[in-house]
């Protein structure tokens, strides 16, 4: 892969925010030094590059620190336009509705996916999946606007959206085991049902997204795990 100066990007293997970066890095073609994070025990690097969130992913480029997955991805396509496609739109009117639904997506999709799985009670449980259903459903319709009958939300190639929601997909692909709700269902959301598909069969997605089946016991042992601290804590 082509690079422009030196890359370096801090990320977990179970990160959706820092899958989103290395797809954007696959598809721009840049070569990149990946550093696995341990996030129970965080790199002096780590919190020297992002002191603010302290959080994965952070890109450094020629020494100098990106932090947001969001961020980090409309950056590799301004800094690197030369390489490979361009994931944002050109129109200016399509750019913006482009970033307007990834911030409905870590807004209203992980906001409610997050409740769904971190509810202490069955009443927050369900509460989280009925407005993840909600959401996925309105995605759904974002999804046939912007692709315009083409197969993905950029059109006929892989866009900025693609991999604003492909991050996601393990995640979303565990719900049913994580949460009790499918998220991609052909029945109810046919059109992301068939994206999600398309979308996995991408290397770009082959080469950096998790195994889901490891992800959701992954999942199951750090809900576990935050369940004893939150008990030890009250006592």
């Amino acid at each position: 892969m082509a690079g422009g100066g030196e890359l370096k990007l801090l990320g977990t293997w179970a990160s959706p925010w820092a899958c989103r970066v290395r797809i954007a890095m696959h598809l721009k073609a840049l070569s990149y030094d990946y550093v696995e994070e341990d996030l129970d025990n965080k790199s002096d690097l780590l919190l020297t590059s992002n002191p603010v969130h302290k959080k994965v992913p952070v890109l450094i480029h020629n020494g100098k620190p990106i932090s947001e997955s969001l961020v980090i991805v409309q950056y590799i396509d301004e800094a690197f336009a030369s390489n490979g496609r361009s994931l944002l739109p050109s129109d200016p009117q399509e750019r913006a509705i482009a970033r307007f639904w990834a911030a409905y997506i870590d807004d209203k999709i992980t906001a409610s996916w997050k409740q769904a799985f971190s509810a202490k009670t069955e009443e927050e449980r369900l509460e989280g999946t009925k407005q993840l259903l909600v959401a996925v459903e309105t995605l759904e319709g974002a999804l046939r606007v912007c692709s315009k009958g083409k197969p993905f939300f950029g059109g006929d190639s892989v866009g900025y959206l693609d991999v604003v929601l492909g991050g996601l997909l393990p995640w979303l692909q565990g719900t049913e085991a994580l949460c009790g709700v499918e998220f991609l269902d052909a029945a109810r959301t046919p059109l992301l049902s068939a994206w999600a598909e398309r979308f996995g069969a991408l290397d770009a997605a082959k080469a950096v997204l998790p195994d889901v089946g490891r992800l959701v016991e992954f999942a199951k042992v750090r809900r576990e795990q935050q369940a004893a601290a939150a008990a030890a804590a009250k006592n």
